[in-house]
Formats: C-alpha cells, structure tokens, sequence
C-alpha cells in the first residue's frame, strides 16, 4: 500500500489508532501529491502528529461511508477537491460533462452537485454534534453572499447552506495547524472567532473588532446594484495587510470575515513540499488522469498580480506573489528523476503566472497589494519592479540536472511582464530552451473595450509581443508557434467586438481549435459584471451578452470558417450591420448564401 493515509477502518486499525483526530472527505480521488490542495492540508497536519484519515468521494445517499472511521476527535474537514463540483460537472451552457479528470479513470458521477454542502449534511446526519470544518476552491469562493451562475439567483454563504461550524478560505496551510492546535487544546470551534483567513457565523457582534459592515444578504439578493456594491467592498479587502474584517448580516445572526490569511514566508512554502507525499494517487485506482500534467511539474510560485478580473485567484491565493527557493525546487526536480514513469521531461515550471517570482514591488512586503490600483493594468504602475533574473537561474539550475532533457514552461507566460523587461536574455532563453513548438499565451480579446472590462492589456501591446516572439524565433533559426487563448461573451463584448476579433483571426490566419465562452462562477469582478450589468468598481454600465442565441453568435464568429457556424456567423453579420464582411472579397468573412461551394 505504501505510506497513504488510511482510506479504510482496516487501515487504520493497523496503524494502532483507535479513533482519527481528523477524517478529511473529498470529492477528488486520493491523490497524494502537492498539486492537491487536499494532500497538502493532510500532509501538514500529519507532519503536526494528528492523525488523519482521508474519505474520497464517499456515498452520499446513505451515511454509511461516513461512519467508516467513527466519529472523529477533533473534527471533519470537507473540500469539493481540486476543482468547484459545479464546474466539475457542467460547461458553461449548463450541460452534464461526460468526464471527471479526479475520478478513476476519468469517470463523471463520483461526487454530488454542490459536494460540500451535501456532504456537511451527511455528517450532521451521521453526527449531529460533529465538528465540521470546510474549504478549498468552493468553499472559498462562496465565503459570503454570491450570486450562482447554475441557479440564477444570489445564495447565501455556503457556511449558512452547509450548517459548518467554520470556513477556512485561501490557502490553508497556516490556518489549519492553528484550528487543530485550539481545537486540541480543548478549545470548542464556536471560540475559533479570531483566526485569520477563516469565515464563522456568530449572533454577537461583541466579539467583532473593527469592521465593515456589508449589506445584509437580504439586499444583495433583492437589488442587483447593491450587490455590485457589496462586491466592490469585498474586493477591496482581500489583502493581509490591508483589508478590514467584513459583516454580512442575515435574519437573526451575521456571518463574519475576517482579515485574509498572511502569506506564506519562503522557508513555509518549501516546508510544505517537502512533506511525505506519495507524490501519485492511491493504488485502489487504475488511473486518475489529472495527475498527467501536475506529476512532473514544479510549482514555483503561488498568487498573482496580475489580477484579471475574469479570474477568482485574487479572492483565492491574493496578488502578493509567494516563491520556492531554488534548493526546494531543485529537491524536487531529483525525486521527480527518480521515477521509473520520467522521461527527462519536467513539464512546467510556474504557478498562476510563470514568470513572476517576486512581488510587482517592495512596497508589497510589508504594506501588500494596493487596493485601488492595479499594478499591469491599464498600463503599467511606475512602481512595478521587472526582473526575470531570478527565474532565468532557476530554469538553468534545472535543465542542467542529471537525466533532464529539457524544461518547458506551460503554466502561463504574463506576456505584458514579459514586454517590460528591457533586457531580452529571458525572452531568448524562454525562445531556445522552454517552448515545446508552441507558445500558449491569453490575449484573451481584441477589442480594447473588452479588455478593459477583463483587465488585460491593451491591444497594441499584445501585437508588439507578437512580432518580437516572431523576430526571435528567426534569429534563433526556431520554427514556433503561437497559441492565443481567446474568450467570447465576457462582460462588455458585444456583437461589434465580436466582428472585430474574427477580423483579427481573419488577418493573422488562426481558426482556434476550441472556443472559451465566458464561464460566470462565483468570486470574480466578471461575474459580479454579469450577474447585475454594472462594474463593481465604479457602477458603470456594462453589456452583457446573455441570451444563449447571442452568445451562441460570439462563439461562431471565433470560428467563422467552420461550415456548422455558417447560418450564425451570418446572422450575426446581418444584426451587426456588417453586410461588407459577406462576399468574396479576401476581406469577407463567409460567402453569400447560396454560392458557399464556389
């Protein structure tokens, strides 16, 4: 079996346990490697000497596998897994996926529909008394009054739906070790108010510090203003160092943030790699197919400044940008060697954004991340400190390891970052050695107005990164590619700059594979865009493309020379007032009906 976690009554008997402190249910598969938030958590408390057993993707039509290790004595933990079981189950046209790349095999219908509330209730129904911690990505993001792309409606708190005694939201490393300690301490969870990055319900404001009070959920469910409101509140406070604790009142009782969690110092984050991982999933599997591209990356990094509001890790993992040492790094490079399964290949070496390993600037260190001010857009801050120094020397490190081949750089180049830099070295190097025949970069759009409701760069800058990438690649006698990630429908784009970006397709020669729609989910700028058609930040209006005809339109115009696509593209020409674009000009998009085979 190898060293696990228990996953069985049996298992834990043979450890010589009598009873867990900790059973963590998940929605994933067991996979014990640090790509897993849920390994991660179990792993750090083992390294604490608490006993955890781990309860994958239990039943949640009886109790039964809820009751497998008994009661536990300090409590449940329960997480969604990796991914929202609400993204994890449907596209953005709400329809069933037919896959699960966290169940064995890859197969769909291992975990409910919103898992952790379901879950949560399965232990009360087990344990009425238990205690009941949540996180991961669908606690996190649903901390407070959210509007629900599924339901259509605003809901509230998952700890309200959940009836959880706490919710840990961010990365929760920090805030784990000091619940277990309190809670083993003898502590009961309804005196865990003062713990940073963590989220309870109380009847007692007494016990609240400084705050800011939000609108109640009444409010926010009832008038879409006041939600975007609320929204610019919270986002506004997502920073250690500067945010104030937040009060949600609902009928009879609040539900209270407190300040996020600090971020991890580099000799924490090298800590928590260094754990006893498996570093695969559970031998009771014959394949989990998310561990192909996580089992032979490195994740140097974690949050991003680069804070593209389409994007929930602003609410999840903040903007100031946390690193690895090289050492830490280079360690795990050697156990990846090691395995019989590589290739000499290390797949990726990043995190949110690869090439940021270090905050945007000094200031950030002690004062964090401003809250008004971004620090890539609209253009960039004059205080942005630009220097791939640091990750140039990690990347040599690695390449120049025994049995690598080649390292290549997968999880996302910050192309804007990448512009600001005068020196080129790093641009050469990621040219020559870190591009496995395509480049994938997020443009994202076109069109300048939609940008700026995504909070990318503008268009100008994006097509300068392009002929310099093409300018490199010839000098280094390199035939590579370029991929552009591309979105239909965010917030702000409209029928025109639809056209407009099939234009631009149109004039660089590229048919994507696959089409991106706007995905609304819960703890994003954009979706609080798309839910009440207002910027949080300022209360302008903005467009919103949300009946599935028009976006349907959006999405075929990205793909105008598909045959299938013909009758919407044309549509979408003809209620634009883009006749000029039908014809047989090298400038039209399709052909006149009717003469399509000539």
């Amino acid at each position: 079996m190898g060293d696990f976690l228990p996953t069985t009554y049996e298992e834990m008997i043979d450890r010589g346990w009598q009873q867990p402190d900790f059973i963590y249910v998940c929605g994933d598969a067991y996979v014990d490697h640090p790509s897993f938030g849920a390994a991660i958590i179990t792993r750090t408390l083992e390294s604490r000497g608490f006993k955890v057993c781990f309860l994958a993707q239990p039943n949640w039509k009886t109790t039964d596998d809820f009751k497998r290790f008994g009661k536990p004595r300090l409590g449940f933990l329960v997480s969604s897994g990796n991914i929202d079981s609400m993204v994890n189950h449907y596209t953005v046209a709400k329809r069933k996926r037919r896959e699960d790349s966290y169940s064995n095999n890859g197969e769909a219908g291992h975990r409910p529909d919103r898992a952790v509330i379901v879950y949560c209730q399965k232990i009360r129904e087990a344990y009425r008394d238990a205690t009941i911690l949540i996180g991961g990505i669908e606690a996190s993001l649903r901390r407070l009054a959210h509007y629900d792309y599924w339901d259509d409606k605003v809901r509230h708190s998952i700890l309200v739906d959940s009836s959880a005694d706490l919710l840990m939201y961010g990365m929760g490393e920090n805030s784990i070790i000091e619940i277990a300690e309190a809670l083993d301490s003898g502590l009961d969870v309804k005196y865990l108010t003062y713990l940073d990055g963590t989220v309870y319900k109380t009847k007692d404001l007494s016990v609240v510090g400084d705050h800011i009070m939000l609108p109640s959920f009444h409010e926010v469910s009832t008038n879409k203003e006041t939600y975007a409101r609320s929204f610019g509140v919270q986002y506004l406070n997502t920073d250690h160092y500067n945010a104030k604790v937040l009060v949600e009142p609902y009928d009879g009782y609040y539900i209270v943030q407190n300040r996020p969690n600090r971020p991890l110092t580099q000799m924490e984050f090298d800590d928590t790699y260094a754990l006893h991982y498996q570093r695969t999933f559970h031998p009771m599997y014959q394949d989990i197919p998310a561990i192909k591209e996580v089992k032979f990356s490195l994740i140097s990094n974690r949050g991003c400044f680069g804070a593209c509001n389409f994007c929930a890790l602003n609410f999840h993992q903040g903007r100031i940008i946390q690193t690895r040492s090289h050492e830490s790094l280079i360690d795990e490079a050697k156990l990846m060697i090691e395995d019989k399964e590589f290739k000499g290949y290390i797949h990726d070496v990043g995190g949110p954004t690869a090439n940021f390993r270090q905050p945007s600037c000094q200031k950030q260190n002690d004062k964090g991340a401003c809250p008004t001010k971004q620090c890539l857009w609209p253009f960039r801050c004059n205080n942005l400190k630009v220097d791939h120094q640091d990750y140039l020397s990690l990347l040599k490190k690695l390449r120049n390891l025994d049995g690598v081949k080649r390292v290549f750089i997968r999880s996302g180049i910050r192309y804007d970052y990448l512009m600001y830099d005068k020196d080129e070295t790093f641009f050469r190097e990621l040219v020559k050695h870190h591009i496995s025949g395509q480049l994938k970069v997020a443009p994202e759009h076109i069109s300048n107005s939609v940008l700026d409701k995504m909070g990318k760069p503008r268009r100008g800058l994006y097509e300068k990164f392009v002929k310099k990438y093409e300018e490199i690649n010839k000098q280094e006698n390199m035939d590579q590619y370029l991929v552009p990630y591309l979105m239909s429908s965010h917030p702000g784009s409209n029928l025109d700059s639809a056209i407009e970006l099939a234009e631009y397709l149109r004039d660089i020669h590229h048919q994507p594979k696959q089409v991106q729609d706007f995905y609304p989910t819960p703890g994003t700028l954009s979706t609080a865009m798309y839910y009440t058609g207002l910027d949080p930040r300022d209360l302008s209006s903005v467009y919103v493309a949300k009946t599935p005809k028009e976006k349907a339109m959006q999405r075929a115009l990205m793909q105008y020379k598909n045959p299938k696509n013909y009758d919407l593209v044309y549509e979408a020409l003809v209620n634009a007032g883009r006749k000029d674009l039908i014809g047989y000009d090298k400038k039209c998009l399709i052909k006149p009906k009717g003469r399509r085979k000539l």
